[in-house]
């Protein structure tokens, strides 16, 4: 029960890894809102959930919309009286380059990847100062790094994470907030089925991955969930500004394995 007592948001809660952080933080103990903007999906994590007697709380939330946020941070004060832990987990992809990337497309996606986490975070971090105390998790990933091609928005804004999430960790660390961001790799998620599905060969984008993989496998939802339960939990209490990749080796590989790898 390493986070007993501790009141969460998870954003993107419903499903894949931010589910399975939600799933993740309510067995150890707290008490977690995960929020989305389907309701219908939502409403099903809360029946699923309450089946295998984890106690998590839907709120609707469109994460690119200030009121929306305001509305979230204020339902969990109003009904908790403190918010000690965010994770800034909800985003969407587009595998476009540049000059197939529409306008509105840009605008769509870096308003839900990074300017969702700026809102939850600016409407959560005045509850976090009343304490002096809280934990920031923004979810980044590999491509903020290293990237492939074709992945224009989606990378840019994740590389605008870890930049917000070193610039969070320096103004807040007065007030024992600590802000860090972790960067998963290929991880099996409805997200990554679609990147495959978009690519027009899901076997060989899929061999592909495992190939380039040190691990030889796919992260899991379970593995990315273990890590921010280490950032959100005072086991990690002195940890901030930093970004932390869980790729198995990935990110340390250079390019596609040759014969003699």
């Amino acid at each position: 029960m390493r986070l007993e007592g501790e009141v969460a948001i998870v954003t993107g809660g419903s499903q894949g890894i931010g589910r399975g952080i939600t799933e993740l933080f309510g067995r150890e103990g707290a008490k977690v809102v995960f929020a989305d903007i389907n309701e219908e999906v939502g409403q099903q994590t809360v029946r699923d959930f309450d089946q295998q007697g984890i106690q998590a709380f839907f709120k609707k939330t469109d994460v690119s919309n200030e009121e929306s946020v305001i509305n979230l941070v204020d339902y969990v004060v109003e009904e908790f009286g403190k918010l000690d832990i965010l994770v800034n987990n909800a985003g969407i992809t587009y595998r476009k380059a540049v000059h197939e990337t529409t306008l509105d497309e840009w605008k769509k996606l870096i308003d839900i990847n990074l300017t969702g986490a700026f809102l939850c975070s600016k409407y959560a971090i005045p509850e976090m100062q009343k304490r002096n105390y809280g934990s920031i998790i923004n979810m980044a990933s590999t491509h903020a790094n290293t990237t492939i091609t074709r992945l224009a928005a989606y990378a840019t804004a994740k590389g605008g994470l870890t930049a917000l999430t070193r610039q969070m960790a320096l103004d807040y660390g007065k007030n024992q907030i600590r802000v860090n961001a972790v960067a998963p790799g290929s991880v099996e998620s409805p997200m990554l089925q679609k990147t495959y599905e978009d690519l027009g060969d899901p076997e060989e984008a899929f061999k592909h991955t495992l190939e380039f993989n040190p691990m030889g496998r796919l992260g899991k939802v379970e593995d990315i969930a273990k890590v921010c339960l280490f950032l959100a939990s005072k086991d990690s209490e002195y940890v901030s500004g930093q970004t932390i990749f869980v790729d198995g080796g990935q990110i340390n590989k250079f390019a596609r394995p040759i014969a003699f790898d």
